[in-house]
Parts: C-alpha cells; structure tokens; sequence
C-alpha cells in the first residue's frame, strides 16, 4: 500500500459490539484504510488486515512466531508472503512503559514504540480498580506511544482519544519514511496487544 497518497492523522476505532478484537482505520479525509482483525481461537495468535470490514481483499498478515511468546513477537508480512518485519513486545520494561522494539525483514533492531508516561499507566491501573470511579478511567488517563529510531528521532505517535465505553485512538506522523507501511504495521500489532489499556 502506497501510504504517500493517504492523509494523516488515522482514525483508529475498535469495535466494542463484536467478540473478536477488531477495529477499522480512516484517514483524515475519512477513506477507510484498514479493517484489522484478530483471528479468534487459533493455537498461535495472528492478526489480518483487510482494505475494508467485507473482507474481501486481505493486504498484510500479522503472525506470532511461537504458540507460547512471553515477548509476544510478530512476523509481518503482506498478501504475498513476503516478510516486511516484526515487532516484538518487550515484557520486562512494560511494568512500568509499555514498549515494542520494531525489525526489518533482516532481524535488524531499527526502531522502538514506547509509551511516553509511566505514570499514566500506574493512576490508570490504580483508578480502574476503584469502584465506580474507575469507569471514568477511559476518559481521564489515556496512554500515548511514540514511534522512534535508535538515534531518538520521532517518527509517529498513536494517542488514544477520551471516551466512556469505545477504543478511540489517533495516529499522527511527524516524520516520512521508507519504512511508514512498518510502522503502521506495528502500530496496529500494538493496539490489539495493548487494547485493554485506557
């Protein structure tokens, strides 16, 4: 996919009426782009990504490399087969942050996703267990991650957006790259891996 000819910021939106972890994508000019899929009762976990929610037209699969992955690494490749990269999810460093370190096709550490603020990740922990007050957890405390290489420069940032019930994130590019269709990619691995947060 020819991310050039797309506008950002995307609109990610999850849909809470399904059983299966899916949501769909729109661009800033609200053209779908993406209908993303987790694949229900599989030995290992895989997600696909549709052009739209018919599901006609599969562009990019997302596979978990082990049936049982404590750092949960996905193999990402498109329609073809061919292997685009993976993002793998650091497990120990997420306590405090949530962070996935991002490869080219090589096993090549490129790039890393990292939530900015640790601290809304513990008031969002914290909050969510209280009774009744944690039903406004969603809406107070919403994590941002940030897509960067090695050298720290930023490149994109997914936040999600204030809401009661609904997953709602936006994903702004502040930089262009060869590798935008990587880091979409991994973003949208992130969200299913970390949809429960915020």
């Amino acid at each position: 996919m020819n991310f050039n000819n797309l506008k950002f910021p995307f609109d990610i939106k999850f849909h809470v009426a399904t059983l299966s972890n899916d949501f769909s994508v729109s661009d800033a000019n609200n053209q779908p782009i993406f209908y993303v899929r987790e694949k229900m009762f599989s030995w290992r976990d895989v997600i696909k990504v549709y052009h739209d929610s018919s599901k006609k037209e599969e562009l990019y699969q997302l596979r978990s490399n082990k049936i049982i992955d404590f750092q949960q690494t996905f193999t990402i490749a498109d329609a073809n087969g061919n292997t685009i990269g993976k993002a793998r999810r650091k497990t120990f460093k997420s306590f405090w942050t949530a962070t996935f370190h991002i490869y080219d096709a090589n096993d090549n550490h490129l790039y890393t996703i990292k939530e900015r603020s640790g601290f809304t990740r513990m008031m969002d922990g914290m909050v969510g267990e209280i009774p009744v007050l944690g039903f406004f957890s969603g809406y107070i405390f919403n994590p941002k991650y940030v897509l960067t290489d090695l050298n720290g420069k930023e490149y994109m940032e997914a936040s999600k957006e204030p809401s009661f019930f609904g997953r709602k994130f936006k994903l702004n590019q502040f930089n262009s790259s060869e590798d935008d269709s990587l880091f979409v990619l991994s973003f949208m691995m992130m969200l299913i891996s970390d949809r429960n947060r915020g």
